[in-house]
């Protein structure tokens, strides 16, 4: 340990050591999987308010007496998980007769940031710690995300992206209000990128494309001036953006036009993953996502055409991923989680150890890169000095199953406080 870190924790401890009690925590695990490329068995990670002050086996950290001691030992501790794309704001009350998309929208922007707070709680469930939410309406991104941060609802940190810019569609009904993602041409795609920008976003979200749930057709919609307008918008205001396309043509543009990220797309061409890989574009292909839709269509009300039709787009995923791998091109964990796909929040990572990953490269997936992908590579996506204290706690080794990550969270802490305690260990208390 650095002795200026040693004389901190001293200087605490004697001068507030009601601070220490209340702020230091020190976490003792079987083994630490840093996020770094190290494995620590043994472990202690030392936690001050919300970060992270200390890492190492437990012969090397010198804990406080006052520090609040939480024994996890038989545990594996792992970084907290990032989904790179999610819509924290789709939720369904399973009204009887009401399927998710038919609700969608009719609840009010204040009864459903209110009931939304479900989805950040099974989101948390899963060890997910941080989402880049992508696509919300009427704000409602923006309140959760104010209201995690000021500590008034509990869930993972958001980084939202506010109305996703789309092509015009069927006129407006009467005196419906406008459209803010609405927009065609350079100059009103400029304009709906700079309005969104304005009123908080962290992300531009663009939909390159056609494609949803019952429309899997991925043909391109913004051409590739208007993709390269908005790009600039977000890159010029210091942020990022994130192009949806379900199909090769509208990716093959967002990758010329300097896309952050492409989400979804199937069957993209030799020249474009090898510039993805080149530029560290990130594909977050979301193969998981259609599965649910499958799996779930009797809540959703699909027919025997639509489960085909995912079906078909389902594989044709997997095989765009498994060339991504060949062509070593940067990938990111993102569930695409709407309604009841909160909880099942990981399984993504399975697909990719079937594409060819390995089980420690599908946790990047999950941590570094998506802290990569957010531009917070010194604060999220590992366990060390100065990071956030968004720990793990799993049972089992996830290098060598994912499942492990998948299916047995035990315990999970964001900033410094414990959301989820399934041990039974915790002198902490759960925040549900």
């Amino acid at each position: 340990m650095r002795p200026s870190l040693l004389l901190l924790l001293v200087f605490l401890f004697v001068a507030c050591p009601a601070l220490v009690r209340a702020q230091v925590k020190a976490l003792r695990f079987g083994r630490v999987i840093d996020g770094r490329g190290k494995v620590i068995p043994n472990a202690v990670v030392l936690v001050n308010a919300d970060r992270i002050v200390a890492v190492g086996p437990e012969k090397d950290v010198v804990i406080p007496a006052a520090a609040e001691t939480i024994d996890l030992r038989a545990y594996t501790a792992i970084p907290g998980l990032i989904d790179a794309h999610t819509h924290m704001t789709f939720y369904w009350d399973h009204t009887p007769g009401s399927t998710p998309w038919q609700q969608l929208g009719t609840l009010g922007p204040a009864v459903t940031v209110f009931l939304a707070q479900e989805n950040a709680r099974k989101a948390l469930e899963t060890g997910v710690t941080t989402v880049r939410d992508l696509g919300s309406s009427d704000g409602m991104d923006l309140a959760m995300r104010a209201l995690i941060n000021r500590g008034a609802m509990h869930g993972p940190r958001m980084f939202v992206a506010g109305n996703g810019l789309h092509i015009s569609g069927p006129p407006d009904k009467a005196g419906a209000a406008p459209d803010p993602g609405r927009c065609d041409g350079v100059a009103e795609v400029q304009r709906a990128a700079r309005q969104q920008l304005a009123a908080g976003a962290d992300w531009v979200k663009m939909y390159g494309s056609t494609g949803s749930d019952q429309d899997v057709t991925g043909f391109q919609t913004f051409g590739y001036e208007e993709m390269k307008a908005a790009a600039d918008v977000a890159h010029r205001a210091g942020k990022r953006i994130a192009i949806h396309s379900y199909g090769p043509d509208g990716a093959r543009d967002a990758v010329r036009a300097g896309a952050n990220t492409v989400e979804h797309a199937i069957g993209l061409d030799d020249a474009t993953l090898a510039a993805m890989a080149r530029q560290g574009t990130i594909y977050v292909p979301t193969v998981e996502h259609n599965r649910y839709y499958i799996a779930h269509r009797a809540e959703y009300g699909y027919d025997s055409a639509v489960v085909a039709g995912l079906n078909q787009y389902v594989a044709k995923n997997f095989e765009t991923v498994q060339r991504a791998v060949k062509a070593h091109v940067k990938m990111a964990m993102g569930s695409d989680a709407v309604f009841t796909g909160f909880g099942e929040n990981t399984r993504e990572l399975a697909w990719f150890v079937k594409a060819g990953l390995s089980p420690a490269q599908a946790l990047r997936t999950a941590t570094t890169t998506g802290a990569e992908m957010l531009g917070m590579e010194s604060s999220l996506g590992a366990l060390a000095p100065g990071y956030y204290a968004d720990i793990v706690a799993v049972e089992g080794d996830p290098l060598r199953d994912i499942q492990v990550v998948i299916e047995h969270v035990k315990w999970v802490m964001k900033g410094g406080q414990v959301e989820v305690d399934r041990t039974g260990t915790s002198p902490a208390t759960p925040r549900r």
